[in-house]
């Protein structure tokens, strides 16, 4: 069972991957483009000699992003189908489809929107080169430590439940994962290495389209993810000692 839910997240993985492409393809890289140019400019400005193109801009905008979103898509796809396979009846008493919905939402959360809110995506021409191993580590820290978070806020909403019932205790753990994530975020050094002639308007698109490339993938993952192993998983109810032997039956307390 575990098997066909990591082939059909994988799949499903595919088709994100392709959407994503299409996104990033119409309105990512004009914006590309754009800081390349930006970039050639300040180094005309400095004398230096442009350097060599290893790979075309057709190539990169092309068959190397439709190959890098489709593999990087397919892969998260399978480790979601996996999460999903062992939180599937443990952590809530939704279905199929809601629990891929809630844990594509808090994926997107703390992989995307929590570490893009301290250090966001830059296009090409902002950053220094030099730099760019420490904003590496900072960037994955981040996404560490909004991963910590939000496992121990489902922890405390399912400890505070029996007593202050489910809501109340979703909104106490809310608010706790907040205040975590917005101390660590505070504590941790601010990058700011954006050259004072870059196009504002330029930069705000660029981070607004990458943040709507993973809204894409991770929609796509929760909603078809979830239409596709509720099929699947309503098929096994009929047969539960089946179901239960696949240690995926829903677990109701």
């Amino acid at each position: 069972m575990v098997g066909n839910l990591l082939l059909r997240g994988m799949l499903v993985g595919v088709l994100a991957g392709i959407l994503v492409f299409a996104f990033a393809h119409t309105f990512g890289e004009p914006l590309v483009d754009s800081a390349i140019a930006f970039e050639d400019q300040m180094a005309q400005m400095k004398g230096e000699m442009p350097e060599p193109e290893l790979v075309s801009r057709a190539t990169q905008a092309g068959p190397g992003l439709l190959v890098a979103a489709v593999v990087y898509a397919a892969a998260l796809g399978g480790l979601f189908a996996l999460v999903f396979a062992f939180v599937y009846g443990r952590v809530s008493p939704l279905g199929a489809r809601g629990t891929a919905a809630l844990l594509a939402l808090a994926a997107f959360v703390v992989i995307a929107l929590v570490p893009d809110i301290k250090y966001p995506a830059n296009p090409p021409a902002v950053g220094n080169p030099d730099t760019i191993g420490v904003r590496t580590e900072l960037f994955f820290v981040m996404i560490v430590v909004s991963i910590a978070a939000m496992v121990g806020a489902v922890a405390l909403t399912k400890r505070l439940a029996p007593q202050h019932g489910i809501w109340n205790a979703v909104i106490y753990s809310g608010i706790a994962f907040v205040l975590v994530v917005g101390v660590v975020q505070y504590l941790m050094p601010p990058i700011n290495e954006v050259p004072e002639q870059f196009s504002a308007v330029v930069l705000w698109r660029f981070r607004a389209t990458s943040l709507g490339m993973h809204v894409i993938l991770w929609t796509t993952l929760g909603l078809g993810f979830g239409a596709w192993a509720s099929r699947l998983l309503g098929e096994t109810r009929k047969y539960p000692a089946a179901a239960s032997r696949s240690g995926l039956a829903p677990r109701r307390s």
